[in-house]
């Protein structure tokens, strides 16, 4: 699907009702929860839905699909039954929602049912349904928002991790978090179901051994790997490193990315002396991002970091087809680096 059918046409209306974050979710009369990244919406719905029963555990859970809805299903599923028990109604789909649904849940935001809790998931995707976000919005119908924003960024993820073992109230090492969340870049459900998989098996601190035990086969992982002791100076087991991710099946591409998005933080932080904390809100850093950087920048100078920069491009072009053989490619940048010595040709 082009990426223009699935941006929204217009931004979101100001919103006059409270906005609740997913991490702590509350139950209301109209619960619109927004934004495109799943995971974090499916958290803050099954929170509802736990808070709802652990208040009255006779709570009835229906599902409603927006875009498959038959007339009078809304206010049915939400009326009072004969014992009086609790309702949560959760309606998906709303950003594809018929006009049947929409003109039903614009007209109940007048008069919501007692005892009704009514979540709408709209995933921002089209505009479809935005009358009923704006009446929403404005407060009709007593509502609060939880927005889900989409996790693309490094930091985004970094701090989507952080906020996993927050919640448990469990300890992990910075470089355990970092190898993690490294492992996981291209999935945040896979990253989720990584981080409670630990808490819920590891007694104790999470250090990078536990990450490497559990996760050290995952491509991302074995590159950073790589990059790390490369860039430590330890030729040997950067070698080995490298060798072992190919073994496993890394592609060549992630590999050499990872080795050059160090070096280029290397070189943003390189020779600058403000406090680590102002520096990353400069740069666009998480402080141990800019306390990594300088770590590494340990024995190297202007001209060996520069000539690293230089073979790590090269590298880059020739594992993207500039070279029949990206594997000596790669032996190459890992050989400059950890040298910090030129190739010779």
């Amino acid at each position: 699907m082009p990426s223009s059918a699935r941006r929204p046409a217009t931004r979101p209306a100001r919103s006059s009702i409270p906005q609740v974050s997913w991490r702590d979710p509350r139950p209301a009369a109209i619960v619109l929860v927004a934004g495109p990244e799943d995971v974090c919406a499916e958290r803050a719905i099954a929170g509802i839905r736990e808070q709802l029963r652990a208040h009255d555990a006779s709570l009835e859970v229906s599902d409603v699909r927006a875009d498959d809805y038959t007339a009078g299903t809304l206010l049915a599923l939400t009326s009072p039954s004969l014992f009086g028990e609790p309702r949560l109604v959760r309606v998906t789909g709303v950003e594809k929602c018929s006009d049947v649904f929409l003109s039903e849940a614009v007209s109940y935001l007048d008069m919501p049912q007692e005892g009704a809790t009514v979540v709408l998931r709209h995933t921002g995707s089209s505009v479809r349904g935005k009358k009923l976000l704006d009446a929403v919005r404005a407060g009709t119908g007593g509502g609060i928002e939880i927005t889900c924003p989409a996790i693309k960024r490094d930091s985004d993820r970094f701090d989507f991790a952080a906020g996993e073992f927050q919640a448990a109230r469990r300890r992990i090492a910075p470089v355990a978090l970092r190898a993690l969340v490294s492992a996981f870049a291209e999935d945040v459900t896979e990253l989720a179901a990584a981080c409670q998989q630990l808490i819920a098996d590891v007694d104790g601190d999470i250090t990078e051994q536990v990450v490497e035990r559990y996760y050290g086969g995952r491509v991302e992982t074995s590159a950073f790997t790589v990059a790390d002791t490369a860039i430590a100076g330890r030729y040997g087991d950067a070698l080995v490193s490298l060798r072992h991710a190919l073994a496993s099946g890394a592609d060549p591409v992630p590999l050499v990315a990872a080795i050059a998005s160090k070096l280029r933080t290397m070189a943003r932080v390189a020779g600058n002396r403000e406090p680590a904390k102002a520096l990353a809100a400069r740069l666009g850093l998480k402080d141990w991002q800019v306390d990594r950087a300088r770590r590494d920048l340990t024995g190297w100078n202007e001209m060996s970091l520069g000539m690293a920069i230089h073979a790590a491009a090269r590298a880059d072009a020739e594992v993207k087809g500039g070279s029949r053989d990206p594997v000596f490619a790669l032996e190459r940048l890992v050989t400059v680096i950890a040298t910090r010595a030129p190739f010779a040709e």
